[in-house]
Parts: C-alpha cells; structure tokens; sequence
C-alpha cells in the first residue's frame, strides 16, 4: 500500500508537504529574529554611543519574554490539538481551543501589569542583579512598555498556533511580516524622534520628518519597546480578522466556540503546563546566564587581572553585551529551525490524529535532516566569519581597544555557540514532534533539570574555578546543556513512549490508507 497522508491525495510528497507548511512557517520565525535584529542595531546608534544600549534592549527583553514564557509555552499545544482534529477528519473542533486560547491570553496578561510597573525595577536594581544607572533606567523602561503590552504578544501566539495546526501558515506569515514593517518603522520615528534616525539610514530624512509631525521626541530604548508592542498589535488583528471571517465560519465554524469551555481550557493546561513550565524555565535560566553571569564572568577576568573594580564593571557589562550580539546571530540560527518545528509538529499531530504513528516518525526524521544540516550551516558561519558578524555592532566612535576587545569576546562567543548548533536541531525539532504527538511532560521535566544544572550550576562553577575565562566559563555550562538535552531528547523519541499517548477522543474519520480524503470543509486561504 502507498504510503499517504491527506495531501497524498494531491500528489505531494513528504518532502513537499513538509516544505508547504515549513517554509512560511521558517518565514514568520525568521521574521521575529529580523525585528530582534533590527531592535538591537537600531539602539546600538543612540547617542552617546555605548554598549549600554545593546545590554539594556536585551535585559529587559528577556525579562518580559521570560514574564510571558509559560503562556507562550503553554499556548504551543493548541497546534496539537488542531491538527489531530483535522487528521481525524473534524477540524470545526478546533476553533474552540483558539477561542480559549485567547481567554487564557487575557488572563495572563493581568499579572504581567504589576511586574511591569514596579516588579522590573525591584528585580534589576535588587542584589540578585545588581544593576544601576544609565543601565538600569534603559532596561527598566524597556521591559515596562513590553509587560503592558503583554495581551497582544500571547493572544496573537495563541492564535497563531491554530493557523499551524489548521496548516495555514502563510496567514501568520502575512501578519508576521505587517508586524515587522511597522515595527521598523515605529522604531525609527519613536527611537530617535525629531533628529531622526543616523546619517545613511534608509529614509531616514521621511522618519525624522514623521516625528516632527507627530512632535515625538527621542525615547531612546523605550520607543524600541513601544515599536515592538504595536508590531505585535498587528500580528494579532490580521489574523483575527479572518478567522472571525464569514469564510472561516462556513468552513471551520470559528464563531461556534466563543463561549469560554472549562474542558477546552483544561486540555490546553493539562497538557500545555509541561511545554510551558519548559519554555519558562529555559528562559529563566538564559535569561540568568545573559544578565547575571555573563556580567559576573567578565568582573571575574577583570579582578583576576588586578584591574579596579570600575574597570571590572565596565568589564562586565562589555561582556554582557558580547553576548547578546551573538544571541542575536543564534537567533537567525535557531529561530528558522523553530518554524520548522512548527511545521514539525502540525503534520506529526496530523499523522497521529489519522491513526498513523508510522507516519509520524518518519515526518518527523525529515524534518530532523532538514534543520541538521541548515544549523551546521550556520555553525562554520560563525566559525569562519565571527569578527565581521560582531562588527555589525560596533559604533564607529568605540576607542580601537574597545573595539578590539568587543570583536574577541563576541568571537569567542560565536565559537562556543557553533559547538552546540547541531544538538540545538535535535532540541528543537525533537520537542516539537513529541509535543504534536501529545508528549510533554518528560521533554518538560529533563528540560528544567538540565538547564539549572548545566546554565546555572555550571556557569557559576565555572566562574569559580576559571576566573579568567570570562563570560566563556558561562557559555561552555550552555553548550553543555544543549548537547545533554539533544542526547535526551532523541533517546525519548526513540523510546516510542509518545506512541501510546491519546490527545484527543474518537476515532480518526477518514482513512489513512490510499485514496484517503483530505477533512470536510473547503479551506478558504492559504
């Protein structure tokens, strides 16, 4: 019997089903890590140029991501249950856990208003971090806007998340790239306000000229945080509007569900609080390893050279922003893969609703090779190209010295994290398929151990015993985690326990064999 899933029936193969989820999907992703990209370089033109800037977008970055990282974890899993309804041939039951999805959004939202407001500057000027001045104002500020704006990153995620599992990426990508383009814009006009963005920027005399009209003075970090929250503002409507759309409601009967469901609600959390406590507890700890050891590691070289405690200050916070220029160059690595980990998971939970766990494992093997081989890729970037890639970041004002030192710490950082790409491709793909195929909990529990024994326990061992290593003592405790959690991770999958897990009820509706029919309902978009 030929082998076969729904899109069998039109002629695809693996490969090309694959890629028409994967590809917009790798597009939104990729486009998330351009505005990232595009934030930090943005503010690393503020004047007076400082490696401050860089340090603050990304400290009160994390900070907010980590605040909503266990809603946007938990939120993943509504792919699952939408695909293996529309595998088993009733895809009209997904909407309601799209409805109840934005519920749970509103919910979280509530507490992310307090640690906005107040809770962000008790954390980053407590002893823990330490921070004060020019620093902690900027991140501060940051992290504020982005709390408050919490409701529109994790309703869009939410909903983006039934878009995957329905396989109509190419909505989110459209809302992902409308994000993108304002929040480029809104950067330019509300980070440098009235003077405009620097000398040779694109438009820049059309920004300048937008701020004067709207009589916006320069918010420096904070209008990088304002252009994020109505970048993301977009991303939410666009595609709200068309699943309220009446071609959705004929087809998938999206309004039907809008009545909060306490069953709907307890599936998203019983099986999404595993993925969520995981996302939750990665952050955490990255977010530890970027704010905290890294500055750590970098006084630690300092003092170990017999230099001042002003000088290991500056010390420290050189090396915290070394790091989130790399972070920002792993994200083009990573974040690509994750959009194929989303595809990843759209069609294993397809497979697995139509009753075909054989399929599964082997859609899952490919998009294995695919993101394998794109990592290692981007590992002999790093290698080969290191300098020129930190360089992006450097203001032309930096005294050569800092410049120098800037481009050696960042390299070696770029070194340390091209160690670790290929079993970074086992985490993410690994965890998507077991997550479309309802397996959460022991990819969440071996998650949250690893990474507080290997970033956490490991980074501060290392800072102890090799001072002089900097910030890289840090980064070798992240390496190691990467590595053990890929290892894990494929030995699960492998184990064949996610085969014996029932996400949904009933049987699949329509046949798995050949000639298998794709689910009712005529797909009114892409």
């Amino acid at each position: 019997m030929r082998e076969s899933i729904p899109n069998a029936a039109e002629g695809k193969s693996p490969f090309a089903e694959m890629m028409a989820i994967a590809l917009p999907s790798v597009v939104t992703m990729t486009s998330y890590s351009v505005m990232q990209f595009i934030d930090s370089m943005m503010v690393s033109r503020i004047e007076p140029a400082d490696p401050v800037w860089v340090a603050a977008q990304g400290n009160g970055g994390i900070l907010a991501w980590m605040a909503m990282a266990f809603g946007l974890g938990t939120f993943t899993v509504i792919n699952s249950f939408v695909s293996q309804h529309l595998g088993a041939g009733s895809p009209q039951k997904g909407a309601a856990y799209a409805w109840n999805g934005l519920y749970l959004a509103a919910a979280m939202s509530v507490p992310l208003v307090p640690l906005g407001l107040w809770g962000a500057r008790a954390l980053f000027s407590s002893p823990l971090y330490g921070h004060s001045g020019t620093l902690l104002e900027a991140e501060v500020g940051y992290a504020r806007v982005v709390l408050l704006g919490a409701f529109f990153t994790l309703a869009s995620r939410g909903l983006s998340q039934y878009f995957f599992g329905l396989h109509k990426p190419v909505i989110v990508t459209i809302a992902a790239l409308s994000g993108n383009v304002v929040n480029m814009v809104a950067n330019a006009v509300l980070i440098f306000g009235e003077a405009g963005p620097p000398d040779g920027t694109p438009l820049a005399g059309v920004f300048a000229g937008i701020a004067q009209w709207l009589d916006v003075e320069a918010m420096g970090v904070r209008g990088a945080a304002f252009g994020t929250v109505l970048g993301t503002s977009i991303e939410l409507l666009i595609p709200l509007a068309l699943f309220l759309s009446p071609a959705y409601q004929k087809a998938y009967r999206t309004r039907d569900g809008w009545r909060p469901d306490l069953k709907r609600l307890g599936d998203i959390l019983r099986v999404g609080w595993p993925a969520g406590l995981m996302m939750f507890s990665e952050l955490l700890c990255w977010g530890y390893l970027m704010s905290v050891l890294l500055k750590e590691g970098g006084e630690a070289a300092a003092l170990a050279r017999g230099l001042s405690a002003e000088a290991a200050h500056a010390e420290g916070v050189l090396h915290t922003t070394a790091g989130w220029i790399a972070l920002r160059y792993m994200h083009a690595s990573f974040m690509p893969t994750v959009g194929l980990s989303i595809a990843v998971a759209a069609v294993v939970g397809r497979c697995i609703g139509m009753g075909r766990p054989d399929l599964a494992y082997q859609r899952a093997a490919l998009g294995l090779k695919l993101a394998i081989g794109y990592m290692g890729l981007c590992a002999l970037v790093f290698v080969v190209f290191r300098e020129p890639l930190v360089g992006v970041f450097i203001d032309p004002s930096y005294t050569p010295a800092k410049a120098e030192h800037l481009l050696r710490v960042g390299g070696l950082v770029l070194i340390a994290a091209a160690v670790f790409q290929m079993f970074d491709a086992l985490v993410i793909i690994l965890s998507g398929a077991l997550r479309g195929a309802g397996d959460t909990f022991w990819p969440g529990v071996i998650t949250v151990v690893l990474a507080w024994v290997c970033i956490v326990g490991g980074g501060h061992l290392l800072i102890e015993l090799m001072p002089r290593w900097g910030s890289l003592g840090p980064w070798i405790g992240a390496s190691a985690y990467i590595i053990c959690l890929g290892v894990s991770l494929l030995i699960r999958a492998k184990s064949g326990a996610w085969r014996r897990i029932k996400l949904i009820e009933g049987e699949p509706e329509a046949s798995a064999g050949e000639g298998s029919q794709a689910p009712p309902g005529e797909a009114p978009g892409p």
